[in-house]
């Protein structure tokens, strides 16, 4: 089976449009030319700084795929030294062409430049085939990442447990009384 040949190189700022297209879905929501602020500043952060790098994959010419890369630490936590590579994305149409295993190939190449000997990776709970991807490259399960609104987490929580600052006497008097005020003038009179 011949592969189509896949170079990988850093972004560039001609890039953006492509990589915002690329990862429109883990982008943060907002119109289309605030993800293309938001991609521009990635772009141009991780080319001034050594600890990071925007991997893009081309196929006769044309962006197939990129990934984020970014030297750092396990977690805040375990400081053992680590490549992060974030969303490794290949466009459809360039799927089973060799892009992905380019965009990792990117990872281990820019871990060994950096001395680091782990590389570390997420894939959507629902991206089965990104799954499989990494498990074949060795990539075992380490976490479960989930994400919520903080006001989605705080309706959750048990009113007793819920963590409040210390209010002195004073202010918490004032709020009982502007809860009454507030229960009294939702009542129609």
């Amino acid at each position: 089976m011949s592969r189509t040949p896949v170079t990988v190189r850093k972004a560039e700022p001609a890039d953006v449009a492509s990589l915002r297209e690329l990862w429109g879905d883990i982008l943060r929501r907002g119109p289309h030319d605030e993800q293309l602020a938001d991609v521009a500043r990635i772009v141009e952060t991780a080319a001034e700084r050594p600890d990071q790098c925007v991997a893009v994959a081309e196929v006769d010419g044309e962006v197939a795929g990129a990934v984020y890369l970014e030297a750092t630490t396990f977690t805040p936590l375990n400081l053992e030294p680590a490549v992060l590579a974030v969303s490794p994305h290949v466009f459809s149409r360039f799927r089973r062409k060799g892009v992905g295993s380019a965009l990792m190939e990117a990872a281990c190449r820019f871990a060994e430049q950096h001395g680091i000997t782990h590389v570390q990776t997420a894939a959507a709970a629902e991206a089965r085939d990104a799954n499989r991807f990494m498990a074949r490259l060795s990539f075992a399960p380490q976490a479960t990442l989930r994400a919520a609104t903080t006001s989605a987490v705080r309706a959750r929580l048990p009113q007793s447990r819920q963590a409040t600052p210390a209010a002195s006497s004073r202010q918490r008097i004032d709020r009982v009384l502007a809860a009454r005020r507030i229960r009294r003038e939702r009542v129609p009179g």
